[in-house]
């Protein structure tokens, strides 16, 4: 079987022709780059995801930004904003602070990207 796909991981956006067999990625042409081979086998096996998102801390008009430390499989991102949409945080707020642990079962923590007093 084969895909066409869009490499994200840099400005150039090379269009990728993957081929699959058995759920496996066997060959992968059109990337100008190594990223966008291994970006090909990543998203046409398990895709994943980085989320971003604001948070509103309790007494303060600014909400605090926050991020998953690593990307999450994309199935489980709009889960990841419903948990994220339930937080209301307490001053104060460090950058690196976890604000979610294990994000949807993931394994993965949420983060502050900010600090806010």
């Amino acid at each position: 079987m084969e895909q066409q796909i869009t490499c994200i991981n840099c400005p150039v956006g090379c269009r990728l022709q993957v081929t699959l067999e058995d759920g496996q990625v066997v060959k992968v042409e059109g990337q100008s780059c190594k990223r966008g081979e291994t970006y090909a086998r990543q998203e046409c096996v398990a895709p994943t995801r980085m989320v971003t998102a604001a948070v509103p801390v309790t007494g303060r008009s600014i909400p605090v930004s926050v991020k998953t430390r690593s990307p999450i499989p994309k199935e489980k991102i709009f889960e990841c904003m419903r948990q994220l949409a339930g937080l209301q945080l307490q001053a104060p707020v460090h950058m690196g602070d976890v604000v979610l642990g294990d994000v949807c079962g993931s394994g993965i923590d949420v983060i502050a990207t900010k600090t806010v007093e």
